[in-house]
């Protein structure tokens, strides 16, 4: 298979595989692009929970990015974890030294297992100096509300929402339904002139660990291949859809999903 094309992540490193940088590597590997990282942090976790955080001094991670990205240049960009405002500032320095106009971001902000990964300021940061340099912003529910301040109970509230951020200055948004209680998970896409729902089945289990890190990574690997941002979107949700359905059922908690379901292997390997 030929690579085709190349993304960096900026993100955290989650030690049970499941989500964060590992997550990242195998969705961008899966479906046959090169990933480069920059890690922001590393955390002790497993499907149970997060046990510690531990900050990536924030000059290492701009050193991260500008030496990996000078040497190979990234067609697109996705940021995960940035759980400091000192972070994110040297996250910005170094986009503009890169100069890749593809970006999406994930505002990571609380692990599956409810543990929060960010400092209250570096969300105040994050809305003033990063929204509205992306090209992508892929909160959930809980990560939407913190970021608009509006309770969401449904659709409606998840569309006032995705128009608050727009206002705030995101580009293109899309919410994810998944933690609303609906027999149908509905994911809003907006952007200033085009709305869409992406309506799938939901699918009962425990094991969707690393979703959201996934699907914003998905979504970067397919608009860094020429699709566009809302094609990349339904191609992101379609993958991230399979993998849960094919989970391995792995650990005693919230398990991970499969991201292995997009690769056919040669019959000459099996």
């Amino acid at each position: 298979m030929k690579i085709k094309s190349k993304i960096l992540i900026i993100a955290g490193s989650d030690s049970s595989g499941g989500a964060g940088i590992q997550a990242d590597i195998k969705t961008v590997t899966s479906l046959g692009s090169y990933a480069l990282t920059a890690i922001t942090a590393v955390t002790i976790q497993n499907t149970k929970g997060v046990k510690s955080v531990i900050s990536i001094p924030s000059n290492e991670i701009k050193n991260q990015i500008i030496h990996s990205a000078k040497d190979i240049k990234p067609d697109a960009i996705k940021i995960g974890m940035l759980n400091s405002k000192e972070i994110i500032q040297k996250v910005i320095e170094s986009l503009r030294k890169i100069n890749t106009k593809k970006i999406i971001l994930d505002p990571v902000m609380i692990a599956k297992g409810g543990a929060r990964l960010i400092e209250k300021e570096a969300i105040i940061f994050l809305k003033k100096k990063l929204i509205h340099q992306v090209t992508l912003i892929t909160p959930n529910i809980p990560e939407a509300e913190v970021l608009t301040g509006i309770k969401i109970k449904n659709k409606e509230d998840m569309i006032f929402a995705a128009n608050k951020l727009i206002n705030l200055g995101a580009k293109n948004v899309l919410i994810k339904g998944g933690h609303l209680i609906t027999k149908k998970v509905e994911d809003i896409f907006l952007n200033k002139s085009d709305f869409k729902v992406f309506i799938n089945p939901r699918y009962k289990t425990n094991n969707t660990h690393g979703t959201g890190c996934t699907l914003s990574t998905a979504i970067a690997t397919f608009f860094s291949c020429g699709k566009s941002i809302k094609k990349a979107c339904e191609l992101g949700i379609k993958y991230v859809n399979s993998a849960i359905l094919t989970n391995p059922k792995y650990g005693k908690g919230h398990g991970p999903i499969n991201h292995l379901n997009s690769i056919n292997i040669d019959k000459r390997f099996r």
